[in-house]
């Protein structure tokens, strides 16, 4: 038996499933982007309206949002603002613990033995 190829055919026909697979994963990640961007509008219009509607915000208010820089200063603003971490000696201790045994921490009584 002789398998032979004919390397145009075999070609033409991995050209054709390579743009294929790349155009099902670039449309997939197209409708994804999009689909993440009116989700987040969708969910922020419809928190706005609610809130309208228990009369918590008023109409101007919920006509004003905040922009991408406003948000980066208060982001930066808290971030300095607050003590995340406490200072620290930067000295590393190792002590030796002696285990006393048990049955409990052994691993022989978790092997099966299989007698026949």
């Amino acid at each position: 038996m002789q398998l032979i190829f004919q390397i145009p055919e075999v070609m033409i026909e991995g050209g054709i499933i390579a743009v294929i697979g790349y155009s099902i994963v670039f449309s997939a990640l197209v409708g994804l982007y999009f689909s993440f961007f009116y989700v987040g509008k969708l969910l922020a219009w419809n928190t706005r309206r609610k809130l309208a509607v228990a009369g918590k915000i008023t109409a101007k208010e919920m006509e004003s949002e905040v922009t991408g820089e406003e948000a980066a200063a208060i982001a930066a603003a808290i971030f300095l603002c607050r003590d995340l971490h406490d200072d620290e000696s930067d000295v590393i201790t190792i002590k030796r613990v002696s285990k006393v045994y048990s049955p409990w921490s052994s691993k022989i009584y978790g092997l099966r033995n299989y007698s026949r």
